[in-house]
């Protein structure tokens, strides 16, 4: 009969099994229950009081590195106890002085200009795991970013490290107690087990994981249901580049395999040799104690250092950093005196057998590659097989070769480590300041973590934003010069740098000879002036035509464009210098209908900031612009606007940026003297909008203010005289008005030009397209019902944006009416007097406010309702009225109009 196997583990009933799991779990709600004592103490501690409990951890952990070196070498017998100890000097060293200034208590930053306050507060509960392979400085690293951060740590520690990694700890919290931290803020499991670091992970006073240790423990974490910070697999390689210090290189390579036998998970596990330095590369490494292993031993080594697991394989228990030739022998096979780094050499083909797996131990993969190309190709291999995320390496002639960024945004890796040995370079500090000392380094989302760095004080902390209200910071900006008074387009003789000059009128200023004055000016240089017209404009210009006017800039490139005209010619011009100065930079674009299409679509998308607009004009300044107005309304000679219409939904889109506003703008009074009646009512009407839109408008302030009222005051004195001036038989009132007028526009284009405008524009640009309405007309029609809707109190949808406290629509026209010395017993009795006032205004300009009194039908309105609306909710403009518009309510503003 068979003897019964010895020491045969008892196989637990599942009661006995519940139980056990019902003790650990006990056990460890012990251990929160007072950690939560102590966090609660802890989260009250001033920055002084941590900083001093922190250094000194960091000075016991060094007294007592080489000491825990050696425990940590007999326990568990692996690594190399010098390579303990610096492990352990660096943990207490290198890691406390990159830690030591940060801030981690109270408010840590404050950003006056952004009205931004940050404040540190503690996570809380951390739970620690340990892995066998760095006991010591793991333990030193997480108890000194604990107390930093002002957190409290339960550690979890490997069954076969618990005796070092224990009185590492009692170290450190000694340490911490006697310089005033509080009891309990380390503590550890006393009776390690699978069961009580389930307990631990998964009790719900944990508020996160520090997870080091191999894929299982980390994959565990992750599923814990409790927030975990942990590392994965790093199957770390190293490319050989062509141009490569040859002899650093294998310097560096042996540094880092036989640092502590490769149990840092920086540590290369494959090599990829360039192939034109292939053979000096391996020659150098075999003299410098590197053993090419001969093919015939490969899989026993392979049998006996890797096992099968979920990744592939992973390396056996025993096997972690043990020796070379410790690890050869327990496989059967012997290595020569004085060789310790086994060499594999391996085909990218395989890549997934054992031996191309991690090891944790002085074994290298070698892999030849014929190219850089298929340099990046068999390293990202290997991260994909295991490592994901974790380090790749480069050994290359010139640390600024461009080639170093290619590579390193062709591999999936968190740490890109050039010319320097990856297990010391990987933890920071030693060989660069590129990253922060740690001991548990991020994968990123490649191998499953939440961090792509090296763990430090930041991640160990919750910050807390305090956000102050503020005014945006705003800005006025307008032409570099803005002449006016009668005669002012003899501004034109001195402007600089006039040689080649463009302009771009409409066909009345051609007729009526305002063209010709212009060339008139420029004849009085000193020097010739060049010069082609484009005098064809038409009312509401489309983009077909801006592009047409732009093809024929492109021909004579021109230094300057003079704009002359209504609005326009002022917007066709504006619109027309764009395109060119686009087109030189975009060569066929002039051509391609489709991309000028294209392209306006996307410069003509609502914003809420100009400064912050998705999509940016382009702006290239090959010409300056002078813009004359020959009406008094739009502004446009002043603005940043500009109005196009689209030639086949005739939908009218206002552009705006500054890459459109002038650099000069001529206001000379002589230009409107022979405007016909209806001219100058519907551009009256519509400078009176922009007055009162950019008043009220959510970017008001004190600096656009006075030139809206000083507008509107012009207007409401000066328009009707204007209307009734007779040119045939002039008077100086009416000159006078005329001359008031065509000023009141420009101060009220540089109202908006700044404070923008509202909803009132945004109707007319769609209902004025859509009845092919003239624009003052339709802004005519929309002003009464638009100021009713502004002008409320009580359950108002404010416009989102921090120039106003409270909503001040009502009293904005209030006080309106108040400067143009109308009266009211209130606010909303002065808006009823502003309103009447406007209806006396339309009426003696003979102006119909209605759509039906304007040949619009009932019906066509009520069809194009629906659509309009959204066109009208899109539109550029209304993102700054005061009341932020429902859909349903546009629609009702749209019937109202009829």
């Amino acid at each position: 009969m068979a003897e019964a196997p010895k020491n045969k583990k008892k196989e637990l009933t599942p009661e006995e099994k519940a139980q056990k799991k019902a003790d650990a779990e006990a056990q460890t709600q012990a251990l929160v229950e007072k950690a939560q004592v102590a966090f609660n103490e802890f989260k009250t501690f001033s920055q002084e009081q941590v900083d001093k409990i922190v250094a000194a951890m960091a000075l016991a952990g060094s007294e007592n590195s080489l000491l825990l070196a050696h425990e940590a070498h007999d326990e568990t017998g692996r690594g190399v106890v010098e390579d303990k100890d610096t492990k352990n000097k660096f943990a207490s060293e290198s890691v406390y002085n990159a830690i030591r200034n940060d801030r981690t208590v109270g408010v840590i930053s404050e950003d006056k200009v952004k009205g931004q306050v940050k404040v540190a507060a503690p996570l809380g509960i951390l739970a620690g795991i340990v892995p066998t392979t760095n006991p010591t400085s793991t333990t030193i690293f997480k108890s000194m970013m604990a107390a930093k951060t002002r957190n409290v740590i339960i550690f979890a520690f490997h069954p076969q490290a618990q005796k070092s990694s224990v009185h590492t700890a009692q170290i450190v919290y000694d340490a911490a107690v006697k310089a005033g931290a509080p009891k309990n803020f380390i503590q550890w499991i006393e009776n390690p087990s699978i069961d009580a670091t389930n307990a631990l992970i998964t009790n719900p006073g944990i508020a996160s994981i520090l997870a080091t240790g191999g894929p299982g423990m980390v994959n565990a974490a992750l599923h814990s249901g409790n927030p975990s910070m942990g590392v994965g697999a790093g199957n770390g390689a190293v490319y050989i580049d062509a141009t490569a210090n040859i002899e650093r290189a294998v310097e560096d390579l042996l540094i880092s395999k036989r640092f502590d036998n490769s149990m840092i998970c920086a540590a290369e596990n494959s090599v990829v040799i360039d192939a034109s330095v292939y053979d000096k590369f391996m020659d150098q490494l075999q003299k410098q104690g590197g053993y090419l292993v001969p093919k015939k031993d490969y899989q026993k080594i392979a049998d006996y250092a890797f096992k099968p697991n979920a990744e592939g394989y992973g390396v056996a228990g025993p096997v972690a950093g043990r020796p070379g030739p410790w690890i050869a022998e327990q496989a059967g096979v012997k290595v020569p005196e004085g060789k310790d780094i086994l060499l594999f050499e391996l085909d990218k083909k395989n890549i997934g057998e054992a031996l191309s797996s991690e090891k944790l131990s002085p074994m290298l993969s070698v892999y030849k590659a014929e190219s850089r190309d298929e340099a990046i190709e068999i390293v990202r291999s290997l991260l994909n097989y295991q490592g994901a995320g974790h380090n790749a390496a480069i050994q290359i002639g010139a640390q600024n070769d461009p080639f170093v960024k290619e590579y390193a945004d062709a591999v999936e890796a968190s740490r890109i480590l050039v010319n320097q040995p990856d297990t010391l370079g990987g933890i920071g500090d030693v060989y660069s300041d590129a990253m922060r000392p740690s001991l548990t380094l991020g994968t990123g989302s490649w191998g499953k973590n939440s961090l792509s760095h090296n763990l430090s004080t930041d991640d160990l902390l919750n910050v807390k934003t305090v956000a102050r209200r503020r005014n945006r910071p705003q800005w006025v900006r307008l032409p570099e010069n803005i002449y006016y008074e009668s005669n002012g387009i003899s501004y034109l003789q001195d402007v600089e740098g006039v040689e080649r000059a463009f302009i771009v009128a409409d066909p009345g200023m051609v007729q009526f000879g305002f063209v010709d004055e212009v060339l008139d000016q420029l004849a009085l240089r000193e020097e010739p002036v060049k010069t082609s017209i484009y005098g064809t404009v038409k009312p509401d210009p489309t983009l077909g035509q801006t592009i047409e006017i732009a093809k024929q800039m492109a021909d004579f490139k021109p230094d300057t464009v003079i704009l002359i005209g209504g609005g326009s010619a002022l917007d066709a011009g504006k619109i027309a210098r764009y395109i060119y100065e686009y087109s030189q930079q975009h060569e066929g674009v002039l051509d391609d209908p489709e991309a000028m299409k294209e392209l306006f679509q996307k410069l003509q998308q609502k914003f809420i900031d100009i400064r912050k607009r998705i999509v940016k004009f382009e702006e290239q300044p090959l010409t300056k612009m002078i813009a004359i107005p020959t009406t008094s309304g739009t502004g446009s000679e002043v603005t940043p606007f500009a109005v196009i219409t689209d030639d086949e939904t005739h939908v009218k889109y206002p552009l705006a940026d500054y890459a459109l506003t002038p650099q000069a703008a001529i206001v000379d009074p002589e230009f409107v003297m022979t405007v016909p009646k209806r001219t100058v009512a519907y551009s009256g009407l519509d400078s009176l909008s922009h007055a009162l839109e950019s008043y009220v408008s959510v970017m008001a302030s004190d600096f656009t203010r006075p030139w809206a009222l000083q507008a509107i005051k012009l207007i409401f004195d000066n328009l009707v005289e204007s209307y009734n001036y007779d040119p045939q038989h002039p008077t100086k009132e009416g000159q006078t008005a005329r001359a008031n007028m065509h000023y009141a526009a420009t101060l009220a284009g540089m109202s908006f030009a700044n404070a923008f405008l509202g909803l009132n524009h945004a109707i007319a640009h769609k209902t004025g397209g859509e009845f092919n309405l003239p624009h003052g007309l339709a802004i005519s029609i929309a002003m009464p019902h638009v100021i009713k809707f502004n002008a409320v109190t009580g359950n108002v949808k404010r416009t989102p944006f921090p120039r106003y406290e409270t909503y001040r629509a009502q009293k904005d026209y209030a006080d309106i009416a108040r400067y143009i010395g109308l009266e009211g017993k209130d606010d909303a009795a002065l808006v009823d007097a502003l309103l009447a006032k406007i209806k006396e205004l339309t009426d003696a300009l003979d102006v119909d406010t209605t759509l039906t009194g304007n040949g619009v039908s009932k019906k066509a309105v009520e069809e194009s309702v629906d659509r309009l609306s959204d066109l009208v909710y899109d539109d550029q403009t209304i993102g700054t009225n005061p009341r932020q518009p429902f859909l349903e309510e546009i629609k009702q503003l749209l019937l109202d109009e009829i």
